[in-house]
């Protein structure tokens, strides 16, 4: 059933793909539009992990808005790409703002596991150390501080989705970057773990062509478990956020998201048991939650997933999640 539900999923993308290139690429850097690249005058920063230029968004002119830094999620890029003509939504995201308000030029998305080909070459790549926190981390530093030189801003804004939530808290967990942050968003983010890295046989996800999370994956050894000495790190002292003056908002879903809750998520992903890497029965229902923050929960947020169905990547794509979003980080009354 899941080799059968994604090679429908692959024959989709294929039948699409260039329809959904052109509609992405056009247009870019148009007034109040959000583009498919960086300034022409933007440092280039390498990809430390590719050793290529990273790819993202974002437009010269005035900022007068604190500036917004868009992280997507393992797997993604910051807009629809050839090997990735489907899921660029956190440029939809960036494209509500630029809509409601804000310029281009406050708008900046990160792509920082490239455009996504090497992983459709290879799909093992989806759990290996290109996609962990720490190799990412430096891709993140640089760009977040090239983007307050080219603005001129003295901080700004954060909205990740899935592991671009522990991306950023990682990078401000490393570098003490708290002050350098207004305002996080934290979109169905893994702060707890994931529920794809048990060694139980009924888990699919360790299957090479499912993306190989295994327990001695890379990506598993840090979000397999609630207990791995990532996420100790990340979520003791010196990484709650509760314990700092950084705004946050959570937004996760309620009922379904493959990452998290053993349910069926869409019609093409079935639930895996509870366990953590470690084989223990463990409860990620909760992991997206950080102590402190601000709690939205959505339910059926699978219908904003035109592809898969699936809650956890529908919800970056979801009205809600938009409007919450554009409410926090233009409220009043906060730092």
């Amino acid at each position: 059933m899941i080799a059968s539900s994604f090679r429908r999923f692959r024959s989709i993308c294929r039948a699409f793909a260039a329809v959904a290139c052109a509609v992405a690429s056009a247009g870019a850097h148009a007034a109040g539009t959000v583009g498919t690249t960086l300034p022409a005058d933007f440092p280039v920063i390498e990809d430390a992990s590719l050793a290529r230029p990273v790819i993202g968004f974002g437009a010269a002119g005035a900022a007068t808005r604190v500036p917004v830094i868009f992280l997507h999620g393992n797997n993604d890029t910051p807009f629809p790409t050839t090997c990735n003509p489907f899921y660029g939504h956190i440029q939809r995201l960036a494209q509500y703002l630029a809509d409601h308000g804000y310029s281009p030029s406050e708008l900046w998305g990160l792509g920082y596991q490239g455009d996504r080909c090497d992983v459709n070459a290879d799909p093992t790549q989806r759990s290996r150390i290109a996609h962990t926190n720490q190799a990412n981390v430096p891709d993140l530093r640089r760009f977040v501080r090239e983007v307050l030189k080219y603005t001129g801003a003295k901080e700004v804004d954060v909205v990740g989705h899935s592991l671009g939530v522990t991306l950023a808290r990682e990078w401000m967990r490393q570098d003490a970057a708290w002050p350098l942050v207004r305002r996080f968003v934290a979109i169905d983010g893994p702060n707890h773990g994931i529920i794809n890295c048990s060694p139980n046989p009924l888990n699919y996800f360790q299957l090479p062509s499912q993306g190989a999370f295994t327990p001695s994956a890379e990506v598993c050894q840090e979000l397999g478990s609630p207990n791995t000495p990532f996420l100790r790190l990340l979520n003791g002292p010196g990484g709650l956020l509760e314990a700092l003056p950084l705004q946050t908002l959570v937004i996760r879903n309620g009922d379904a998201s493959f990452v998290y809750i053993p349910v069926q998520d869409g019609p093409f992903i079935p639930p895996v048991p509870a366990e953590d890497s470690f084989g223990q029965p463990t409860d990620f229902s909760q992991s997206p939650k950080l102590k402190g923050a601000r709690d939205l929960v959505l339910t059926g947020q699978g219908v904003h997933d035109p592809i898969l169905g699936t809650g956890h990547l529908g919800i970056l794509n979801s009205p809600q999640t938009w409007a919450a979003t554009l409410q926090f980080l233009t409220e009043r009354g906060r730092r």
